[in-house]
């Protein structure tokens, strides 16, 4: 609606996980480099933790495409599936058309195709996001995956991305070794008030934004008080407070217009 007026070429403020928007704070580029580490270094397990709407998926996305010339890979959206569909979906995003539907045999599927790979060098990667929705027995079937490994390193390396329940979830006495083969943590935190203010320029320069479009401090001020630093509502309140300017015919985004989109979207908040 507002493109146009403000020079955009798309809309800086959307929800979905497209890297070319990522902002790395030196935490958001410190988990990063984490996670590419324990997948490069082939560290077997590697956790990353984030509140909902931290940037985990988007993080996720940018790490498959900063290590995929190294590393084939396999991103796994939805793990509230049976451990069979899970071989299924880690065979097939890896390329693989899943032999047959008995899970000792695709097991051996994928330890054939993996001990192929390394045959030729090639690391492969297994990023499944949402991990704390796994079930108990879901999560012992993937740490059993593990067991996938020669006698210099592991041939795949997992990462469960998921919210701080995550933290929980492995600390269920159960679960102890899963818990014990993570390799490598990393965590999403929210971000501060300059980190906030960076993020918006970085989201308006990347969709384009004419050089004279900006939120003030007291705008970029409210949208980290209201939102709490967390990226995917910052985005919520950013792209309501644009909407707000644009009906005042404004192209600088004021406090009054992020006060106002915060407060028309609290209830979703």
């Amino acid at each position: 609606m507002y493109q146009e007026f403000f020079g955009l070429r798309e809309m800086p403020f959307n929800i979905t996980p497209d890297p070319r928007f990522l902002f790395l704070a030196d935490n958001h580029r410190d988990a990063m480099e984490s996670v590419v580490y324990g997948v490069l270094e082939r560290k077997g397990f590697i956790q990353l933790v984030g509140e909902v709407g931290c940037g985990k998926t988007t993080l996720c996305r940018a790490v498959l495409r900063k290590i995929a010339g190294q590393t084939q890979t396999a991103l796994i959206l939805n793990p509230t599936i049976s451990a069979t569909d899970l071989l299924k979906a880690i065979l097939t995003d890896l390329g693989c058309t899943p032999c047959k539907s008995q899970r000792l045999a695709l097991i051996e599927q994928l330890n054939t195709f993996l001990l192929d790979r390394a045959s030729q060098g090639i690391n492969v990667a297994v990023i499944i996001d949402e991990a704390q929705t796994l079930s108990a027995t879901l999560m012992e079937h993937v740490r059993l995956l593990s067991n996938l490994e020669t006698d210099q390193h592991k041939l795949m390396q997992i990462v469960l991305a998921g919210q701080p329940e995550l933290d929980r979830r492995l600390a269920e006495p159960g679960l102890r070794q899963l818990r014990q083969r993570m390799m490598v943590r990393a965590e999403l935190l929210p971000l501060d008030v300059p980190d906030t203010a960076r993020y918006i320029s970085h989201r308006l320069a990347v969709a384009g934004a004419a050089a004279d479009v900006r939120f003030d401090d007291d705008a970029s001020r409210h949208v980290h008080q209201r939102s709490g630093g967390i990226p995917r509502l910052i985005n919520k309140i950013s792209d309501r407070a644009m909407l707000a300017a644009f009906v005042r015919g404004q192209r600088v985004v004021a406090g009054e217009d992020a006060l106002r989109a915060a407060t028309e979207l609290e209830r979703v908040l």
